[in-house]
């Protein structure tokens, strides 16, 4: 098995799944049938930090959501597939479309319907509070839960890995 470094410095694209790793995994229904689900913000900002270094972030998710499309809206991701269960099937598309082979993707879920995703990706990532199926299958275990910053965690370890992180810190010191 190649070094965990290595593998983070080939990715070019970053999958996510979306309840367990974007959210806590909690839907919540209001009175009016509406869903709402919180975000991380240092999640986006790791997002965003991935994409200034050249990393696209793409979010694959069995769900379909307006207010995911409305996140992804504001995070600038383009690569929002929603409604596929699919996940290995999606993220070979999407890697396809994009001219990259797996082994520049990194995908990070949280549960079963993420396994193949994860086994198969260049870099296969997990929440702190995954299943157990799913930890033991992954490549890197972030450290915090999903919906508490795991996103951001992985954005960090990539870009660390790639060595874009003392520019990004040079950017916030100035």
């Amino acid at each position: 098995m190649t070094d965990i470094n290595a593998r983070a410095k080939a990715i070019r694209l970053i999958a996510l799944d979306v309840d367990g790793v974007m959210s806590d995994g909690c839907v919540v229904y209001g009175n009016n049938d509406e869903e709402t689900k919180a975000f991380n913000i240092k999640d986006g900002l790791g997002i965003k930090l991935a994409q200034s270094a050249g990393i696209e972030v793409a979010i694959i998710t069995g769900r379909t959501t307006s207010l995911l499309t409305r996140r992804a809206n504001e995070l600038g991701i383009k690569a929002l597939i929603q409604g596929r269960e699919d996940k290995l099937t999606a993220l070979k598309e999407l890697a396809n479309s994009r001219d990259l082979n797996l082994a520049q993707c990194a995908y990070m879920g949280d549960d079963l319907p993420d396994l193949s995703a994860i086994i198969t990706a260049g870099l296969g990532a997990c929440p702190a509070d995954a299943v157990a199926d799913i930890k033991f299958h992954s490549d890197w275990i972030s450290s915090v839960s999903g919906g508490r910053g795991a996103v951001r965690d992985l954005c960090e370890f990539i870009l660390k890995a790639q060595g874009h992180w003392p520019s990004v810190l040079a950017t916030y010191k100035s």
